[in-house]
């Protein structure tokens, strides 16, 4: 059972980042967007009857721009993006690699510290930009011709800091912004609180002990506050993890761990983990309820020849989730960031317009594509005109709108531009205003390279405390030998 239990999170992790990065679950309905579509290559040649639209003032014109353009990307979303540059570009052919996220940080390392000259974008998420950036792999923006830094006004702030190395030098910038916020039930919301107002609504969610009493309030009308208490994993800590060469756990970290203990304890979650199938059935209506034994258990048949549950196939589970429990509810809220809109989109259902979106009780936000160039390429003026069309031109921000049917940009301009515009899946919400002031609330400063390592080992902490294999002390004695293991030049106070 250990060794079935590790096998999933590995999955779980590795669809998380999948989904981080490509903005959510077929994020396109003109593409396969699945987990499933990676290392794949898709060749676009120009489209000699389409010039595409007018270009800007700092904009290169279509008919100027020529050549060859091979993209390497853990996001599907530039295979799409790539299509329409080549589109609107006659002279412009554009090569696409999309290489699965787990694989992708090894590739890039055979490749470009190898010498390979034949790619000339690539990519990274938030997690891998910096180690990236030590390696010399991404072009620096900020020199001529490029000179990134006349365009930092128009990116959100946070997304901008997120592609600079330790020094300060652009060497990314994303096309997408990915603030976190929680996505509830309003017809639950109403029922039981009275308003579904998103800002009446976020007070319930205003702290880790207001949290805990809304997930109480709820479990007493038949409902569960969320799918699984992992809901809450980007409202961690609105702290930094080191300060000054310092292992910093600030109390909201052990405030955090005493809501994720009282959340899986009092059984406020349908214990349905992240990415498997009863979290997504969730979205659409009532989700079994399992215990954690039985949704990590052994797959196949049991002693009796009953066959066991798979939670990461949909049509095993259906099939064989009667024989586990007859017990069910409906689910209230969802922790994700902004591409959630996608995720959600494709799995509400008949629960389509019956959502809306508040904020959290802290600024988090999960992933992200940043797109820049490798610093071998031959082909660096043509690449860059690509970043600029994909992340700093407003017709592209707004045929990405429509296209990927709701992905948040990070354009301001198309951010202002698209404020009151209401998406009728969250009952008509102005999303795009409500994201754009969730991510100004992002303090980056508070985003260092230890964030990953020592995120993992509070939350195997959490998770120690919570299932009661471990004692409080236990457990947090635990991650500080882990720390000190994995970063032995930190200060640690215990």
């Amino acid at each position: 059972m250990k060794m079935k239990k590790v096998m999933a999170l590995v999955l779980a992790g590795m669809m998380t980042v999948s989904l981080a990065a490509c903005g959510g679950k077929d994020t396109t309905p003109a593409s396969d967007s699945s987990a499933d579509n990676t290392n794949t290559e898709t060749t676009t040649p120009a489209d000699e009857s389409n010039t595409g639209d007018d270009a800007t003032a700092d904009e290169t014109p279509a008919a100027e721009l020529s050549g060859n353009l091979t993209i390497w990307t853990l996001a599907v979303d530039l295979e799409d993006m790539g299509k329409k540059f080549a589109e609107e570009n006659p002279g412009v052919t554009v090569d696409t690699t999309v290489i699965a996220p787990a694989d992708y940080p090894t590739k890039v390392d055979a490749a470009i510290g190898g010498g390979d000259t034949s790619v000339d974008i690539i990519v990274g998420e938030p997690q891998m930009l910096q180690s990236m950036f030590e390696a010399g792999y991404f072009e620096d923006l900020n020199q001529a011709p490029y000179n990134a830094q006349d365009y930092a006004d128009k990116i959100v702030d946070y997304v901008w800091e997120v592609g600079q190395d330790a020094d300060g030098i652009q060497r990314a910038i994303s096309y997408q912004i990915t603030p976190a916020g929680f996505y509830y039930r309003r017809d639950i919301a109403q029922e039981v609180f009275g308003t579904d107002d998103p800002e009446e609504i976020g007070k319930l969610f205003a702290d880790y002990d207001t949290i805990i009493e809304t997930g109480k309030t709820l479990k007493e009308k038949g409902y569960r506050i969320f799918a699984s208490d992992a809901e809450t994993n980007y409202f961690s800590g609105d702290s930094a993890w080191v300060v000054d060469g310092k292992l910093n756990v600030s109390q909201s970290r052990y405030d955090y761990m005493d809501m994720v203990v009282a959340l899986y304890q009092n059984d406020l979650t349908a214990y349905a983990a992240q990415w498997t199938a009863p979290w997504y059935q969730g979205m659409s209506g009532p989700v079994p309820i399992l215990s954690a034994d039985i949704m990590w258990g052994d797959w196949g048949e049991n002693e009796e020849g009953v066959t066991n549950l798979n939670v990461w196939d949909a049509e095993n589970f259906n099939a064989n989730v009667g024989n586990y429990t007859d017990q069910e509810a409906e689910v209230f809220a969802y922790g994700l960031p902004a591409w959630g809109v996608l995720t959600m989109r494709d799995n509400v259902g008949e629960t389509s317009g019956k959502w809306g979106v508040c904020s959290g009780p802290a600024y988090g936000f999960g992933g992200g594509t940043f797109i820049g160039i490798s610093s071998l390429s031959e082909n660096k003026e043509l690449a860059w005109e690509f970043i600029k069309w994909a992340t700093l031109n407003e017709n592209t921000a707004d045929w990405w709108i429509e296209f990927s049917q709701g992905d948040t940009v990070s354009l301001i301009p198309a951010l202002e531009k698209h404020a009151d515009d209401g998406n009728e899946i969250y009952g008509g919400q102005h999303l795009y205003s409500f994201w754009l002031e969730q991510a100004e609330g992002i303090d980056y400063s508070k985003v260092t390279q230890y964030d990953t390592a020592i995120g993992d080992a509070w939350g195997q902490a959490c998770t120690a405390v919570k299932e009661g294999t471990k004692s409080k002390e236990e457990a947090v004695n635990e991650f500080y030998d882990s720390v000190a293991a994995t970063y032995p030049d930190l200060i640690i106070e215990r």
